[in-house]
């Protein structure tokens, strides 16, 4: 009953109104032991009902994203007659999609039900993908992909705020690194899918290798986002799935680690733009963005893995399956830092020592062309970049807690900015500096050398920075005291 109040309260009261419901929330937060039988069991039973089914989901989505460069090299660049400055428009405008509507998707979401509104735009996602398939020309393929963009730019944010509701802050790491684990994997499993479809369909009915691609992998993601209806969890004070018991303790043990898991008493609640101007307001805000930039803009290798690969001397179906062991080194790296980082309930040096590895690989790929030696390197780089990556996140998150609506919005601000690198990142590996690509080496090791210097620098700037909040979100912070004031003196009469 005490999530039924914190997060549902009697409408028509005004902030001080107290009712029997929040004086059992007050006295919950005043007799909260951690880690208690019951509450083990309810984190289980929210992993089990989360983590799997968002991962799957995750997969889907890095691989409908991604298999641009599968196709590439599957003779998608000489049917649409793509030259290196159209394929990387192609790219670019993807996330052109994805910066429009990343943060209004997560203002959406904070209102609705993420069990139907998550599987519902991978849903369309994956319409969208299978429906690239009769793309026959150049400007149908950039509709395509920009209309993909403004869709899919709603589903790794918003995954990222429904977790930050869930989790506490020694919990959220690893599970942030086990859902992008998915996008890792998704780089072996898409290879190996890709190399599969494009060497055994190619021709099937008269349709192209990698039309299929297209169409088999749209065609799947669409039958998971049915499923997941039927699975995922609403936020903690408003799941169906859970007793009211269960859902009272989740809002219990993540308003005690201080996380705000949102509202909906609307007294208790920032509006959509109060909350997008204490985003936009909070100099912390760019200091994560930059660093999620800098990181992320490095991880645009990931779309010409394959074609370095190929580069190697591998054959294009070849090249698709040697993709596969650097994804797998980067996965195992990935969750070794995230657990270490959440034992440790450390950022700073687990984030910089990560891109510092990822830094000194892409510096000796950028200056040795020896096919093994660089190999080995690449599956490095690629693993202090997603590595680093859901780290930045849950750091951006467990940072800027409070409260949930301007989370939502400043991670889906953080995150929007950062996949917009890609826009210039994708330029930065052109077919004429082929095979060496010095310059996309070097860009790399740079970016990645300066995030490590910010991610060094940054508690210190955190610390230091002033910040009083916005208006509003002093005056939020006022009714939520008086109400709870008001509940604690309830409980002593």
């Amino acid at each position: 009953m005490v999530a039924k109040n914190q997060l549902d309260i009697i409408e028509g009261k005004g902030p001080a109104g107290v009712t029997v419901q929040d004086a059992e929330l007050a006295e919950a937060l005043r007799s909260y032991v951690p880690g208690s039988d019951a509450e083990k069991k309810l984190v289980r039973k929210i992993d089990w009902a989360l983590m799997p089914i968002l991962w799957i989901m995750y997969i889907l989505n890095y691989v409908d994203r991604t298999n641009i460069g599968n196709a590439k090299i599957a003779g998608m660049d000489t049917d649409l007659n793509l030259n290196d400055t159209r394929y990387a428009w192609v790219l670019s405008i993807f996330f052109f999609g994805y910066l429009i509507m990343e943060v209004p998707s997560n203002m959406i979401l904070s209102r609705s039900r993420p069990s139907l509104y998550l599987p519902g735009i991978m849903f369309v996602w994956g319409v969208l993908s299978a429906l690239m398939a009769i793309a026959n020309g150049y400007n149908a393929l950039l509709a395509f992909r920009f209309v993909l963009g403004c869709i899919e730019s709603g589903f790794f944010p918003g995954v990222l705020f429904l977790l930050s509701t869930w989790y506490k802050s020694t919990e959220l790491g690893k599970r942030f690194a086990i859902f992008y684990t998915a996008a890792v994997i998704s780089g072996a499993f898409g290879g190996v899918l890709a190399g599969a479809i494009t060497s055994h369909l190619d021709g099937a009915h008269g349709i192209a290798g990698w039309r299929w691609l297209f169409i088999v992998e749209g065609v799947a993601t669409v039958g998971v986002a049915v499923i997941a209806t039927f699975i995922l969890l609403d936020f903690p004070a408003t799941s169906k799935r859970l007793t009211l018991e269960e859902r009272q303790l989740a809002v219990v043990r993540i308003l005690k680690d201080g996380i705000d898991s949102g509202s909906a008493d609307k007294t208790l609640r920032l509006s959509h733009w109060d909350a997008f101007v204490a985003a936009i307001s909070d100099p912390r805000t760019y200091v994560f963005l930059v660093l999620f930039v800098l990181d992320v803009g490095a991880g645009t290798i990931s779309y010409f893995i394959p074609t370095i690969t190929k580069t190697l001397g591998y054959s294009s179906v070849t090249a698709q399956y040697m993709t596969v062991p650097i994804y797998a080194v980067a996965a195992v790296f990935l969750n070794i830092l995230a657990y270490s980082a959440d034992r440790n309930n450390e950022r700073r040096w687990h984030i910089s020592g990560a891109l510092a590895v990822g830094f000194g690989a892409a510096v000796v790929c950028a200056v040795t062309q020896n096919p093994i030696a660089r190999y080995v390197m690449v599956c490095f780089v690629a693993a202090g970049i997603w590595s680093a990556l859901p780290l930045i996140l849950t750091w951006t998150s467990t940072t800027i807690s409070l409260p949930a609506e301007k989370r939502a919005i400043v991670l889906a601000l953080v995150n929007a900015f950062g996949n917009f690198s890609s826009v210039y990142g994708s330029r930065i590996w052109p077919t004429s500096t082929a095979p060496a690509y010095t310059m996309g080496f070097a860009v790399t090791a740079g970016f990645l050398g300066l995030g490590m210097l910010l991610a060094v620098a940054l508690p210190w700037y955190v610390q230091h920075v002033p910040r009083t909040g916005t208006k509003a979100e002093r005056e939020l912070e006022e009714r939520k005291r008086v109400k709870r004031e008001s509940a604690e003196d309830e409980l002593s009469v």
